[in-house]
């Protein structure tokens, strides 16, 4: 089946509503500093200055690495030769980066942004140990040449978050584009890339028909957005109306076409296809669960026993309980939790059931209560607030059952919400400790919303997405949005 329908294009085209010329950011911008720009020029400045700050906070993570690398250095001679490597590696990174299309970094996922960050600063620590084997005493340069690298890679995240968010408070971020598909989804689309101005989208309301007579030339970018017909005939009037013609793919809030978000990368179309199902890529993943699990399971023993006690000095009983829930294959997994809640939790929810009709709405919504009466008092706010309570399935992972990033195991009556077809899609993949829709909504995410965050990963899961993930998840649990 074609893509859209022309009919339904040219009708949204010719139906839209007439451009409302709302002061863009830039637009704002250009007046505050009582600039005249001309409108082709006022397209490449905002972004050429976007990029100037994202390049000089990458330059600022290098300095920075460079400044907590200094107290391990040796003497000022050697310093002087680790300096110039230190510079020609950053130099050499920030171009790799440049070529990867990280400058501004428009309509990237962060995940995306990771993968093509960490790979330059791969291949130039290639080079680097290439000309530490290469050149005379060369091999006491490249340790600290890869951890100057590696430092680098660390502090970044935080140097391009600022840069982003300067640039967005100076009306100087994104480049306006006008979404073009069905009248229903034009609103949470608009309402998304509003909400997530990072991916450097202004969603606007416009007509293509009156775009050519607007004093700064309208939006130059359309997101199409829907998946039946076709509008073959349509693109040679798009193209002539727009610098860029953008078929949406999915989003982790809002499936659109079914496409992942994924290059092209050289083949002769966007494919529709499920990622990460090769068995090299699944004993890689396996290979860092263990990796990471045996060590953090060593570390954090001792917190686990201490929380185990608290628990038993309120409530005396079993501290830990395994809950059966559904894995790889559907196959059952009997996911090792601390208890955070009173031995007797079913009678009391149930209890509450009857006395409040609205508890047990917001219940059949997320299976989740705000204020639930079956959790300890102070520890298990603590234990559940935190996902500490989930800690102890560091022990399924080590056994296979389950791994770091995944869907989250669900029990029975939270998957008998969820239709057939995609609990199908679930048991296709290993269940994980964290998964997109911690990171996004937590606790916040009704049944619909769960759905789609874990259909989107299942999707498009690859080792990099489940590192920003996992990344995420710190920050998530620290904001302390909700449990897990």
């Amino acid at each position: 089946m074609s893509l859209f329908a022309p009919s339904a294009i040219t009708s949204d085209l010719r139906k839209a509503a007439p451009f409302v010329a709302t002061p863009t950011p830039t637009v704002e911008f250009s007046k505050r500093a009582g600039l005249k720009i001309p409108a082709p020029l006022g397209r490449r400045l905002p972004r050429l200055a976007t990029s100037s700050f994202l390049i000089a906070g990458d330059i600022a993570s290098y300095l920075i690495a460079y400044i907590l690398l200094l107290p391990f250095l040796s003497n000022a001679s050697e310093n002087m030769v680790l300096e110039r490597a230190f510079a020609v590696a950053a130099l050499a990174a920030i171009l790799l980066y440049a070529s990867n299309g990280l400058y501004p970094g428009y309509r990237l996922h962060d995940h995306e942004h990771l993968r093509r960050r960490t790979t330059a600063s791969f291949k130039v620590a290639v080079i680097a140990a290439l000309a530490a084997i290469l050149l005379p005493e060369g091999l006491g340069l490249l340790l600290p040449t890869i951890g100057f690298l590696g430092l680098g890679l660390v502090v970044q995240p935080l140097m391009r978050w600022t840069a982003r968010g300067l640039s967005w408070r100076l009306g100087i971020w994104g480049e306006r584009a006008v979404i073009i598909g069905a009248r229903n989804r034009i609103p949470a689309l608009t309402a998304y890339f509003s909400e997530h101005w990072r991916y450097g989208i202004l969603p606007e309301s416009s007509s293509p028909d009156t775009s050519e007579v607007l004093p700064d030339g309208g939006p130059s970018i359309a997101l199409i957005a829907d998946d039946t017909g076709s509008i073959i005939g349509e693109l040679a009037t798009m193209r002539r109306q727009f610098a860029e013609v953008i078929l949406l793919s999915d989003t982790p809030n809002l499936k659109i076409t079914g496409l992942r978000p994924a290059d092209v990368g050289g083949e002769i179309g966007i494919r529709l296809a499920i990622g990460g199902r090769s068995a090299g890529w699944n004993l890689v993943r396996r290979v860092l669960d263990l990796a990471i699990a045996i060590p953090a399971t060593l570390v954090l023993m001792p917190c686990v026993l201490v929380a185990a006690a608290a628990i038993y000095a309120i409530d005396p009983g079993p501290v830990f309980f395994r809950h059966a829930r559904e894995g790889l294959s559907g196959k059952p997994v009997r996911v090792l939790k601390l208890r955070t809640m009173y031995r007797d939790a079913e009678q009391r929810l149930e209890a509450l059931f009857r006395d409040n009709p609205a508890a047990q709405a917001e219940w059949s919504s997320h299976f989740k209560l705000r204020e639930d009466p079956r959790i300890l008092p102070v520890i298990g706010h603590v234990l559940r607030s935190s996902s500490f309570d989930e800690l102890p399935q560091l022990v399924n992972i080590i056994a296979g059952e389950m791994s770091f990033v995944g869907p989250r195991p669900f029990p029975e009556y939270h998957l008998s919400a969820m239709d057939g077809e995609f609990r199908d899609k679930r048991r296709s993949v290993t269940p994980g400790l964290t998964g997109l829709w911690q990171i996004s909504e937590r606790s916040n995410a009704d049944i619909e919303l769960q759905q789609q965050l874990d259909e989107f990963y299942i999707d498009n899961r690859s080792l990099w997405f489940d590192w920003h993930i996992l990344l995420s998840t710190i920050p998530a649990v620290l904001k302390g949005k909700g449990a897990c």
